[in-house]
């Protein structure tokens, strides 16, 4: 340790506080809390045996350390949030572009409120929603809150005296205020709504329209009922797709990441009133090296301090570090309390995997989309050359199967078109024809069926791909080459990737295909095949849990197709009908007390 370094940290105080490491160079490259800034500090020259190597590189490059001393580890907490967003240090995990989030702001605290996209959440009594991860992803709220609610965007002195309104009164995106169109009670009414739709609460809009719907139908206004009624059906829609399959009542976030080498991917699902109200994804950068709990730790800190809104409960993926103090300082935010909660089991669990799902698929997604085109063009060439193809695989379908203990086998099919997928395309199928594990037969089974489909239709599946990828060594290519021969079909070229040792088999060779570890050809094959492999469990643990449920129902006696699913209707899982009392059960039409009992008793 340096000596004017060695000096520093023997004068640091014992209580709470941010620190920060700097290099030769004086430029800030760390930046931490403690509850104690003595013993943290001095932890990272010892015992170095135990550091990661990121960690171990961190330490070999600090010349200089600085701190802030704080009152409270609540207090450093906010404080390093505040700096890591400010200095943006090379060791710290950070969120990608985390100073800019934007915002949908509705400035509630104006006579005639408007509603735009920000960068900067201020105190100034406006009503805020977010962060939102991108751009896109908050402009195609802002159009779909603009297509059912027609709230001004305009910046303009409103005095209900102008001669002509914009285009966006003629085009019904405007109820125009400006011309004296509409009072100022009913658009801030409207407003009010716009406010509960965000926040998922569409019943009570929903109650609100259809009573103001019949009372201008009453009054013989029926071009206002119209326009009431088209409102109505919009927000039912967005109701529709926003229902779960799960009898969640609590509001909440559900949290799940994926991760590679370089990067991590974290979903957060936002749930309100049973409803999917907003799902963003985030990235996380600076993750080498980083357990998945302190990812998800750095995450919950550096969201939460800019959120606009914390929930009473946050279903998490993994336990975090601190949990105990993050959960303090999320309830000292909200000034409620705030529970952070991790599950193994259940409806809550099946929403963190989906979650989960979603970040997989949003890694593989980024990991693309940061690609040059000349590094994929590259990557092409060389499978091109590798695996000796009459031209570069601009279009890759990557095929695998799942049928965890022989059960309600499935098969998926995935598409990358220039090293991005292409989730239109994907396709599931059902085993119809193997009754026993033999993934050589599933796979000749789903091969067949879709080459068929590609040989008789001329819809999507007539679009044939450049190469075929297994997930499997020499025997599924193989039994792949086997169906190709008895369907006739010789002009499509086959590849496999063993996962065990990454190797990659094609038919014109009997030993493995020479790719380096860290090319980016093998690493665009790995991504086909683990995309197929998620596409499968996906689908396969959807299905096995619904045969699960009907199995459990199906063993009670007395309980038929139609009163399945009118259990299912109401109670939403077997778990919600094992714990609901037998007078909520007798219900349901045809339940009778003493079966409500059987039920009881065999669940």
């Amino acid at each position: 340790m340096k000596t004017s370094l060695a000096e520093q940290i023997k004068i640091l105080p014992s209580g709470p506080g941010v620190y920060f490491f700097k290099n030769d160079q004086d430029e800030i490259i760390y930046i931490g809390k403690a509850i104690n800034l003595s013993a943290r500090i001095k932890s990272y020259f010892t015992n170095q045996v135990n550091l990661s190597s990121k960690t171990k590189q961190l330490v070999s490059r600090i010349a200089n350390l600085d701190f802030i001393a704080m009152n409270s580890e609540q207090e450093a907490l906010i404080t390093e949030c505040d700096m890591i967003k400010k200095y943006h240090p090379r060791y710290n995990i950070q969120l990608r572009d985390n100073k800019t989030f934007p915002y949908l702001k509705i400035t509630i605290n104006e006579d005639w409120p408007s509603i735009y996209i920000t960068r900067h959440q201020n105190n100034d009594g406006a009503e805020y929603f977010g962060p939102f991860a991108s751009a896109s992803s908050i402009r195609r709220t802002m159009q779909l809150t603009r297509k059912i609610f027609h709230f001004r965007t305009c910046t303009k002195n409103i005095t209900g005296k102008d001669t002509k309104p914009c285009l966006d009164y003629y085009i019904k995106r405007c109820c125009g205020p400006c011309i004296g169109a509409v009072s100022k009670e009913k658009y801030r009414d409207m407003i009010n709504h716009v406010i509960l739709f965000l926040n998922g609460k569409q019943e009570l809009i929903v109650h609100d329209l259809i009573t103001k719907m019949r009372l201008a139908t009453q009054e013989l206004h029926f071009e206002q009922a119209a326009l009431l009624r088209d409102q109505l059906q919009s927000i039912k829609q967005v109701m529709e797709s926003q229902k779960i399959s799960t009898a969640l009542r609590s509001e909440q976030d559900i949290i799940a990441m994926a991760q590679d080498k370089e990067q991590a991917c974290v979903q957060i699902f936002l749930v309100r009133n049973n409803k999917l109200v907003g799902r963003e994804h985030f990235i996380l950068d600076n993750i080498r090296d980083e357990s998945p709990q302190q990812m998800l730790t750095e995450f919950i800190k550096q969201y939460y301090v800019v959120a606009s809104h914390i929930p009473p409960l946050i279903l998490l993926q993994y336990p975090i570090n601190e949990m105990s103090m993050l959960s303090n300082w999320l309830t000292q935010q909200k000034e409620r309390k705030v529970n952070l909660k991790v599950c193994r089991r259940g409806d809550k669990r099946n929403l963190i995997n989906m979650a989960a799902d979603n970040a997989r698929m949003g890694l593989l997604l980024a990991r693309a989309k940061h690609r040059t085109p000349e590094a994929i063009d590259a990557a092409l060439r060389e499978l091109k050359d590798k695996l000796q193809l009459p031209a570069a695989p601009v279009r890759i379908e990557g095929y695998d199967i799942s049928d965890i203990q022989g059960t309600s086998a499935v098969g998926s099919i995935v598409v990358m078109e220039k090293g991005t997928p292409v989730p239109k395309y994907y396709r599931r199928f059902r085993i119809n024809t193997v009754r026993h594990p033999n993934d050589y037969a599933m796979l000749k089974e789903i091969l067949r069926r879709r080459l068929q489909k590609g040989t008789e239709s001329k819809n999507r599946w007539a679009i044939l791909p450049d190469l075929i990828l297994i997930d499997g060594g020499k025997g599924q290519l193989n039994a792949a080459l086997e169906i190709m021969g008895e369907l006739e079909i010789n002009n499509i070229p086959l590849a496999s990737i063993a996962k065990e040792n990454e190797e990659v088999f094609i038919p014109s060779r009997f030993t493995s295909v020479n790719l380096a570890k860290d090319s980016l050809a093998l690493h665009l094959l790995q991504q086909v095949r683990d995309e197929a492999h998620r596409f499968a469990v996906t689908y396969h643990r959807s299905l096995h849990s619904k045969e699960n449920i009907w199995s459990a129902l199906d063993r009670i006696r007395g309980i038929g197709p139609k009163r399945k699913r009118e259990l299912l209707k109401t109670f939403g899982s077997i778990d919600r009908i094992r714990l609901a009392p037998a007078k909520d059960l007798i219900q349901i039409k045809g339940i009778t007390p003493i079966l409500a009992r059987n039920i009881k008793t065999s669940l």
